[in-house]
């Protein structure tokens, strides 16, 4: 069970993070301010959430497709949504737990599924770069960090594409101590990857990236106008929400805590927005788009016996 309480760990540090912040940004000033939320925009948000999620589960039911494998629909869904409980780990490598759980459930090899989590990895940020773009116009500084995405998908492309740089990249991160279980399962998977970026499946999967981040676009947005914040065109507040991601995204800590939240309240406070509601807006932002779903993940992930100690039971490929 050390895997649970390194997840444990995890969460206890980012909610201290947390009320660290608050701690800083005057929890008060907040408090009154969250009074503000117009609770009429509230069930959509709730909607929208959840309509994000089943967009995403059909990228990865496609790419599952795609390599042959088939597990049920109903119990592929329970699988998906247990994964993102482990969004809070650093990279989201906790998601890996998708592939243990479709090996102990269904004998389905991790070396079948361990590319696949990969590659839902490399269109979340040809997603996340797409949607950017829709907003740079807005937003001067997503200029940068456009550019250092599409470094990042480029290099990413090359490590897809050469089984040389695909094999220095798995003795890479072999390295860390959590994925070691999964990099002999990796190794000779290059092909399942290369696959899985290619052709039909690479626009249909890139097609449902971007429907899925400007569906949390729209969370975002309707979060703003619950503040009665409608002085912000939609694709601006793309621009600026998707800048604070990927800079979450580069800084490998879990979920980005801390530099999502600071940039975002940051380009929020220059754009103009007072500071105190900027903070209030982040906060709430943050709840509704991810952790909501880490809830409702681990929820799953009771559902499927995810916290059994006989998980890790079996570990062969």
């Amino acid at each position: 069970m050390k895997f649970y309480r390194n997840f444990l760990l995890v969460v206890v540090s980012m909610i201290v993070l947390y009320i660290a912040f608050l701690i800083v940004s005057d929890f008060n000033v907040i408090r009154e301010k969250i009074f503000d939320f117009n609770t009429d925009y509230l069930p959509i948000i709730l909607l929208l959430a959840p309509l994000s999620w089943v967009i995403i589960f059909f990228r990865w039911h496609f790419l599952l497709k795609n390599s042959n494998i088939t597990v049920p629909k109903k119990e592929n869904f329970k699988i998906y949504m247990a994964g993102f409980a482990m969004s809070v780990t650093p990279g989201k490598v906790g998601e890996l737990i998708k592939s243990q759980f479709l090996k102990s459930k269904y004998g389905i090899s991790r070396k079948n599924t361990v590319p696949i989590i990969l590659s839902e990895y490399f269109y979340n940020i040809i997603g996340v770069l797409a949607v950017s773009i829709l907003g740079v116009y807005y937003f001067e500084f997503s200029w940068y960090v456009i550019i250092f995405t599409s470094g990042l998908i480029i290099t990413a492309l090359t490590i897809i594409s050469s089984e040389t740089f695909f094999k220095k990249f798995v003795n890479l991160i072999s390295k860390r101590n959590f994925l070691k279980k999964y990099v002999s399962s990796l190794s000779d998977s290059h092909i399942i990857l290369k696959k899985s970026t290619r052709g039909k499946i690479f626009i249909i999967s890139s097609a449902l990236t971007v429907a899925f981040w400007l569906t949390e676009a729209l969370i975002v947005y309707f979060v703003f106008l619950s503040f009665n914040i409608i002085n912000f065109e939609f694709f601006k507040i793309v621009a600026i929400y998707t800048t604070s991601l990927i800079l979450g995204i580069v800084s490998f800590l879990p979920m980005g805590v801390g530099v999502v939240e600071g940039s975002l309240a940051g380009f929020l406070s220059y754009e103009g927005v007072d500071i105190s509601i900027a903070l209030t807006l982040v906060i709430l932002i943050r709840i509704f788009t991810r952790w909501y779903g880490v809830i409702v993940g681990l929820v799953f992930m009771k559902l499927i016996g995810g916290f059994s100690k006989n998980l890790f039971a079996q570990d062969k490929n």
